[in-house]
């Protein structure tokens, strides 16, 4: 038996949250699995549609904590099948008292602490005593090991996705209509903060609307960002080329991303804020869309430069403009796009899965 430990879990929506679902989804396949997950509204009707038990976990952040961690060292200690437990964050391990096999993903922005201080102290007294350590990425593996972390206790495993099904036809016509039919779309899904680097973005296609006038770009998300964005958008008179949008039909979403040319997300390192992976580049890659990411962080697991996309430094404005230049010229985007999504299916949870089964 399989004990998963998570903060993150639906249906709650987001990257995260998608991850652990998968990873739950693909381990109750192999064995039988138990979730110690934490209270969201509504979770009761999902909770019935899975194959395995979810026990969920409310109060207030700092108590739900504790009681979280009483109620799973108990649960270990009324249950000897359990095997392994593997853990969405180092904090989910931080209380567990078990000489039980496990495994806690890593994912760079919760261990990105400076190297000696307290917070760094508590990550390496967590991931030092695993048995096994799962980066997300090269990128953090190699950042895990600066700030101190056993290398040998490291493995690499992409976050999977799940094999997409076919857009229905309302949604993608519902696409065009907010396309206005116009040519040259980019697109980002992610939420509007100063990480995902949108500003920079909407600079550059002030620029390349010179160039292409025909040019559009969909943001879809939420975040404390949004209306420093919107103005934005205002000061440089781009609210015919830029379209915000939030809270739509996950149906849509993939509609919009499947009409639009290429997904573009050059992220920066802002703070201690980083992008472990970069889900959102595979999940573009399927419907056959190439993206650009930034050079900082693990963009560069997800997209093969110069085949499946292009990494740009998204710290420079003008590496963001002629990265998106470069893939409009001569339909380039096109032949990009096809090997995206050749190369998204090695990210699949069948594949993925197989990787956690060399340390289960």
């Amino acid at each position: 038996m399989y004990l998963v430990i998570t903060r993150t879990f639906p249906p709650e929506l987001g990257g995260m949250q998608n991850l652990m679902w998968g990873l739950a989804r693909s381990l109750s396949k192999l064995n039988l699995i138990k979730v110690f997950a934490d209270y969201h509204e509504n979770h009761e009707e999902f909770d019935k549609s899975v194959s395995f038990s979810i026990e969920r976990v409310s109060g207030m952040k700092l108590i739900r904590k504790y009681r979280k961690s009483y109620m799973i060292n108990d649960y270990l200690e009324q249950n000897n099948k359990v095997q392994c437990i593997i853990a969405d964050h180092w904090k989910s391990l931080e209380l567990i008292k078990t000489n039980k096999k496990k495994i806690c993903l890593i994912h760079s922005k919760e261990i990105n602490h400076p190297k000696g201080s307290s917070l760094n102290k508590k990550v390496l007294s967590v991931l030092n005593n695993v048995d096994h350590i799962v980066a997300n990425s090269n990128y953090t593996k190699n950042l895990a090991i600066d700030l101190g972390v056993e290398e040998k206790k490291i493995i690499i495993i992409n976050p999977g996705i799940d094999q997409v099904s076919e857009v229905p036809e309302k949604y993608l016509n519902e696409a065009e209509e907010i396309l206005k039919g116009k040519k040259y779309r980019i697109i980002t899904v992610s939420r509007f903060d100063k990480r995902k680097n949108h500003e920079k973005v909407i600079m550059a296609v002030r620029n390349l609307k010179e160039i292409y006038p025909e040019i559009v770009y969909t943001c879809i998300g939420y975040g404390e960002e949004e209306e420093k964005l919107k103005k934005l958008v205002i000061e440089l008179k781009l609210e015919e080329q830029v379209t915000f949008l939030k809270n739509i039909p996950s149906d849509l979403k993939n509609a919009l991303i499947s009409k639009s040319d290429i997904f573009v997300m050059p992220s920066i390192i802002y703070k201690k804020s980083v992008e472990g992976f970069g889900i959102a580049y595979v999940e573009a890659a399927q419907y056959g869309i190439p993206s650009i990411g930034g050079k900082d962080g693990g963009a560069s697991d997800a997209i093969i430069h110069e085949k499946t996309g292009l990494i740009c430094d998204g710290n420079k404005l003008d590496d963001i403009y002629s990265s998106i230049d470069n893939l409009f010229k001569n339909n380039k985007y096109l032949e990009y796009g096809k090997e995206a999504k050749i190369n998204a299916k090695n990210f699949l949870w069948d594949k993925a899965i197989e990787k956690y089964k060399r340390i289960l």
